[in-house]
C-alpha cells in the first residue's frame, strides 16, 4: 500500500512548502527587463522563435500561483471558458493585465483572483515572485505564490472562467508526469 502522506520536511507539506519559499522564492516583483535574454518564456523549447516574440511590446500582467493548505497540498487551477479572444479553454492560474490602480503584482493577483473565481484576499499568503514570464501573446507575467487556508468559496465569473479544480501539487511536481508535445505554429514545428 501506498502512504500518501507526507512528513513535515517533505516540501509537499505545508510546513516543508514554507520553508522551501522562504529559501527560494523573491520577496520583490522581478524586474521586467524587455531584454533579459534568459527570461523564462513560452518559447524556451524552440528558442528559434523567440524572435517572434521578441518584437512585441509587453504588457504587465500578474498571476496567482494558489497552494491549497490542505492535508495534501493542491494547486487552484481554472479552465477559461471558450468564447474569449485571448487563452480561450486553456487551463491557467487565475490572474491577468495589471492595472494602473494595482499598487504591485501582489494586489494585481489578488485583484484578478477575487474577479475571475470569487477568491477572498483573506484566505491568501502571498509567501513571492517567481521569475517574471513572457508569453507569445505579448505578456510578462508575475507569478505570485501563495498559500490559501482552507474555508474559501468560489464563484466563477462565467464570462472568463468555465471551471476552476484543484490537482495535488504532489503530481504536478512528479517528473514522470511530464512530457514535451509539438505542434505547428505560423508554419514551424514549435515545442511546449
Amino acid at each position: 500500500m501506498h502512504d500518501t502522506r507526507t512528513n513535515a520536511q517533505s516540501p509537499l507539506s505545508e510546513r516543508g512548502f514554507r520553508r522551501l519559499a522562504e529559501a527560494t522564492l523573491s520577496k520583490t516583483a522581478p524586474v521586467a527587463d524587455p531584454d533579459a535574454p534568459d527570461s523564462p518564456s513560452d518559447f524556451d523549447l524552440s528558442p528559434e522563435l523567440v524572435p517572434e516574440i521578441a518584437r512585441a511590446p509587453l504588457a504587465p500582467a500578474a498571476v496567482l500561483i494558489p497552494i491549497v493548505a490542505r492535508a495534501e497540498l493542491t494547486v487552484l487551477l481554472t479552465q477559461r471558458t471558450e468564447g474569449l479572444t485571448r487563452h480561450a479553454g486553456q487551463i491557467a492560474f487565475p490572474g491577468g493585465r495589471m492595472e494602473p490602480t494595482d499598487r504591485d503584482a501582489i494586489a494585481a493577483a489578488l485583484r484578478e483572483a477575487q474577479e475571475e473565481i470569487g477568491l477572498d484576499p483573506s484566505f491568501v499568503e502571498p509567501l513571492g515572485y517567481l521569475d517574471a514570464y513572457r508569453t507569445g501573446t505579448g505578456f510578462r507575467i508575475f507569478p505570485v505564490v501563495s498559500l490559501v487556508r482552507e474555508g474559501f468559496t468560489l464563484k466563477l465569473d462565467a464570462r472568463e472562467v468555465a471551471d476552476a479544480f484543484e490537482v495535488p501539487l504532489a503530481f504536478l511536481m512528479n517528473a514522470d508526469n511530464h512530457r514535451t508535445e509539438t505542434r505547428a505554429w505560423r508554419g514551424q514545428e514549435r515545442r511546449f
